[in-house]
Order: C-alpha cells, then sequence, then structure tokens
C-alpha cells in the first residue's frame, strides 16, 4: 500500500509518503503562515525524489486538527480534492493522536496539551481506559479535568506537545508531577503515515472506505461574517 499523508494543522508544513508502513520519504518545516503554498510543492518534490505518480497512490491521510482554523481547512481541502481527483479513500487524523502515537510506549497516562494562540488550551488524554476526545480548556482547569477523566490522581504522567510549558505550569500549581513525553511535539511524517494506514486498513477489513474528513474544531474561529446593513428607514 503507498500512502500520502501531511498536516498543516501546526506550526508546520508536514508531508510524507510510505510504502507498506514504512516512510520512503518525509519533509517537516516549520511554518506558523503559508502552509497553502508550501503544501502542493512539497508533495511534487517528494513524489518526484521517489519517482511516484498520483495514480500510484493507495490511499491518503491527512490531520483533522485540533489546531490552527486556517491550517485545517488547507490540508483537509487538499486531501479531500486528492482523493476526489484520485478516487482514493481519504483518512482524517487527530494532531493529538499523531503526537500520541509518536511518543516512547510507557503505562503512565500521557497529556496532550497544544498552543491555541489564545488563552486556553487543547489537550487530549490517552491511556487504558480513558477517553481520548481532546478538549479546549483554559489552563486553570485542565488539572481538574485529568483527574475527572482519569477518576484518580496518577501517581506518574507525561506530558507531551507544543503547550507543554503552560500545561506544565498548571500541573505544577496542582500538586500533579510529570515528565516530558520523551517524542516530537508536532505530528512526524511517521505518525502521520503509519495511522493513515492503520485507519485505511480498518476500514477495508469491513468492506468500507472512509467518509470524507471533516475538521475537528473545539471552538468557533475568531473571524465572523459581517452583519448586514441596517435596514434604510
Amino acid at each position: 500500500m503507498r500512502l500520502l499523508a501531511f498536516d498543516t494543522a501546526m506550526d508546520a508544513c508536514t508531508v510524507a509518503l510510505a510504502e507498506e508502513g514504512a516512510v520512503v520519504a518525509a519533509r517537516q518545516e516549520a511554518m506558523r503562515r503559508g502552509q497553502a503554498e508550501a503544501l502542493v510543492p512539497m508533495i511534487d518534490a517528494l513524489m518526484a525524489e521517489v519517482g511516484w505518480r498520483p495514480a500510484a497512490l493507495d490511499g491518503i491521510g491527512v490531520s483533522i486538527g485540533p489546531g490552527a482554523f486556517t491550517g485545517i481547512r488547507i490540508g483537509i481541502a487538499a486531501a479531500r480534492g486528492l482523493g476526489l481527483a484520485l478516487d482514493r479513500p481519504v483518512a482524517g487524523i487527530a494532531t493529538t493522536a499523531a503526537i500520541a502515537a509518536a511518543q516512547p510506549p510507557a503505562p503512565s497516562p500521557l497529556l496532550i496539551a497544544l498552543e491555541t494562540k489564545r488563552d486556553d488550551l487543547y489537550v487530549a488524554l490517552t491511556g487504558a481506559g480513558v477517553d481520548p476526545a481532546p478538549r479546549a480548556l483554559p489552563p486553570g482547569a485542565v488539572a481538574g479535568w485529568l483527574l475527572d477523566r482519569l477518576g484518580r490522581r496518577p501517581e506518574a504522567l507525561r506530558l507531551a506537545g507544543d503547550a507543554q510549558t503552560r500545561a506544565g505550569a498548571a500541573l505544577d500549581a496542582a500538586g500533579l508531577a510529570w515528565i516530558r513525553g520523551g517524542g516530537p511535539d508536532l505530528p512526524s511524517p511517521q505518525a502521520l503515515a503509519r495511522l493513515t494506514q492503520e485507519t485505511l486498513a480498518d476500514w477495508a477489513a469491513r468492506g468500507e472506505r472512509p467518509p470524507p474528513p471533516s475538521p475537528l474544531y473545539l471552538r468557533p474561529p475568531d473571524a465572523t461574517p459581517p452583519r448586514p446593513p441596517a435596514s434604510a428607514l
């Protein structure tokens, strides 16, 4: 299975090409803006590097958030367009799941904390028996939310994501000990490719295709449509 997977939801543009679960070419460039201009040339360059044509792809994966509102839309629009043009399945991958998948394995719970560029944080908790669905929370509410999810006070807690500093300060204030997860704080090419393959394989085993990916927004966008002009009297 030949796959293309990419992420534009965070402060980078990340692209991976994988074959039978192994990444054969990848690139990740840090950027807060400009993913719309960088994504397609990056894909084209990697495809040329390995000598693949678009028709050789068996599936596509894309991050769906949480992350930057515009970045999420850029990635999903590109993935859905490619999937439609090539008639290939497209898997949506949560950014929090991709970051969690790249951390070294350990029995302790893992908290993913991502910057929103606002006062709150995007957080997700992974571990045995916990709901991994991400939430948008103020830093002061993270510890209480975490304890409610776990149902206990953890003896050990790992922390990953690009908001480790703010999330770690909130955990310190609540008296919760933590250590760094040990893996990347952004979705890695390897994790995106692996989750794409696993997701598409799960759907294929059921004889189905995944639905078109949809954005995972945890709060409304900051920009809103302008109000219509008041009616003339």
